[in-house]
Parts: C-alpha cells; structure tokens; sequence
C-alpha cells in the first residue's frame, strides 16, 4: 500500500507490504535519483518482492526529492536521515517485530550501510551493487551483524575487483560472517538478471532469518 511518513525534510512517499504480527520486518533503500533511481527501480522492486514472500513487513521509500517526497537530494547525511525516520516508522507500526534488516541498491546499500552502523536494532543487512569505489567505506571495518553483499560481475561503475578487496577486507574481522554472491554477467543494477539476482536474496534469507515464509 501506498503510505506517506514524517520526515526531517517534510513528507516521505513510501510503499508498504504488512506481514502478520511477529514478523520480521525490512527497510529498503533505493539507488541515486542522479542516475535515475526511484523506490520503483526495478531492483529495488526485486528485493521487495523477495522480502515480501518470505514473510516480512518491508517498507521502501523515496528518498528527499524524489517523487512525492519533499526536501532536495542531499548526497548523504539528509537521505541517512530519512532513512533513520523511515526505520522509526516501520518499528513504530508493529512493536513485535522480532528482527530488522535494512537493505539497498548502490547508494542505497551505502546508505543501508551508515545506518547499520547507527542503529544497534539492526540485525541483517542485504547490500546489493555497493558503490566502494565512490564512498569511503572504512567506517563499515569491523561490521557489526552478518549480512550479505551481491554484485554484478559484469558491474560497469564498480568493478568486481573492487567487491573482492572489500571481501578480503572483511575478512578479517572473524567474529562476523559477510557474505558475498556474484551474479554472473550481471550490470549494474541487474537489469538483464533480476531472476538470478532475486534467487540469491530469497536464498540467504531462507538460510538466515529466523522467521521466515517458506
């Protein structure tokens, strides 16, 4: 359903899928409005399908100055912001959730990823075409929860080399597990192997929430 969330910069134009109570319940964050990106990109669509058969609440929004949404494109801290408004709200909706992940694309994973480390609720994290080569990412070494990093192989901004660096990187770090799926041939934002892409989703949450639709 469509919803409209108190933001910092005014109104949040979101959509919402309301699973049972109990629930596990999932943010999902979308790539640049620069490049186009919208609540509605079709990977994010993706991962909310995904969520959403696996018996999550998920909540996906627009950004500030994207569709319905108020405010201008801040290039970080303001969309971090309306990502921590839109957190409060889905936990808000349903206090028996008994997980909360976050998710994104690209700048929506980096963004994902600063709220991770801002909200100690968090318990997974999905990143899917993780910007490293544009975003400093050194605040996310160590990483608090276990999560899952997906790319493309064929990625045309981030070269996969560069996910490899940040898995060795990770790797380190033992007391956390991160994996990382690549989805071969894929771009970007997936767009020819949004199948593929979904199968990968669906698969580590099977594996790793718990309370999940089969």
């Amino acid at each position: 359903m469509d919803v409209i969330l108190n933001g910092p910069s005014g109104k949040l134009e979101g959509r919402f899928h309301n699973a049972p109570p109990n629930a596990p319940a999932v943010l999902l964050l979308h790539p640049n409005t620069v490049h186009g990106g919208t609540m509605d990109s079709k990977s994010v669509y993706t991962l909310y399908r995904a969520f959403a058969r696996k018996g999550f609440s998920c909540l996906r929004i627009n950004f500030r100055g994207v569709g319905r949404s108020d405010g201008r494109y801040e290039g970080g801290e303001g969309e971090i912001a309306d990502a921590a408004a839109a957190l409060d709200w889905l936990q808000n909706r349903d206090e028996t959730n008994n997980e909360c992940w976050v998710g994104g694309v690209s700048f929506g994973a980096w963004i994902s990823l600063q709220l991770l480390m801002r909200r100690p609720e968090i318990s997974r994290f999905i990143a899917a075409a993780l910007p490293v080569n544009q975003y400093d990412f050194t605040f996310f070494a160590p990483c608090p929860v276990q999560g899952l990093i997906i790319h493309g192989k064929k990625d045309e901004r981030i070269p996969y080399e560069d996910i490899k660096k940040m898995q060795i990187t990770l790797a380190r770090y033992k007391a956390v597990r991160v994996d990382f799926h690549a989805v071969e041939e894929a771009d970007h934002l997936f767009s020819q192997h949004l199948v593929d892409f979904k199968a990968a989703v669906e698969k580590y949450i099977t594996q790793t929430s718990v309370k999940s639709a089969a």
